[in-house]
C-alpha cells in the first residue's frame, strides 16, 4: 500500500505551468435547478409518458434525484430525455438517466438516479449534447420525461430534480 496524492482534472489544469483553462462549467459553475411534479393516475397504462421539466443541451449534469410515494404494486418508469412539444416530442433516449425506477417498493425520497446509465462517473464532466453524441451544442432545450414501463395500479405524484451547471 502507497500513500498517494490524486487531483481531478480541474486541479491539475490549475497547477499546470503555465496553467491550462478547465472547462468553466465544471470548476466555477453556478449550479441550476430544473424540478417538476407529476400525477400519476391509478390506471395509467405502460407507454404512458409524464413530462417534468426541461433542460439545456449545454448542461453540465450533476444530479438528478425522484421521489414519490409508495404507488401501488407494479407501477415503474424510465426516466429519459425527449424533444420538447415544440420541437416534436420524440424520444431522444427513454431511459438517459435510469431504466425503470421502482416506484411501488415503498416510498422514495431524493433518490439518485443519474449514475450508471449514460452520465456516470467517469464521464460527469461532459455536457448533455456531448453524451447524447452530438459534435456540437444545438442550443435546445429536451425535456425529462417519465415514461411508465409499469402500468399505475395506484395514484401518487412523482417529482424530479434535476441539478446543473454551465
Amino acid at each position: 500500500m502507497a500513500v498517494v496524492t490524486t487531483k481531478s482534472a480541474g486541479i491539475t489544469n490549475r497547477d499546470a505551468t503555465p496553467a491550462v483553462l478547465s472547462n468553466s462549467s465544471v470548476v466555477k459553475a453556478a449550479l441550476q435547478k430544473a424540478a417538476g411534479v407529476v400525477a400519476i393516475a391509478n390506471g395509467d397504462s405502460i407507454g404512458s409518458k409524464f413530462i417534468v421539466c426541461s433542460i439545456p443541451s449545454n448542461a453540465v449534469i450533476s444530479s438528478c434525484v425522484i421521489s414519490a410515494p409508495d404507488i401501488g404494486t407494479t407501477t415503474a418508469a424510465d426516466v429519459g430525455l425527449y424533444q420538447t412539444t415544440a420541437n416534436g416530442s420524440a424520444v431522444v433516449d427513454a431511459d438517459f438517466f435510469k431504466a425503470a425506477v421502482s416506484l411501488n417498493g415503498g416510498a422514495i425520497t431524493k433518490s439518485e438516479i443519474v449514475n450508471g446509465n449514460i452520465v456516470t462517473v467517469a464521464n460527469m464532466e461532459k455536457r448533455l449534447y456531448e453524451h447524447l453524441s452530438l459534435t456540437s451544442d444545438p442550443g435546445i432545450t429536451y425535456d425529462v420525461v417519465l415514461t411508465l414501463t409499469g402500468a399505475a395500479d395506484a395514484a401518487g405524484s412523482a417529482v424530479v430534480d434535476v441539478f446543473y451547471g454551465f
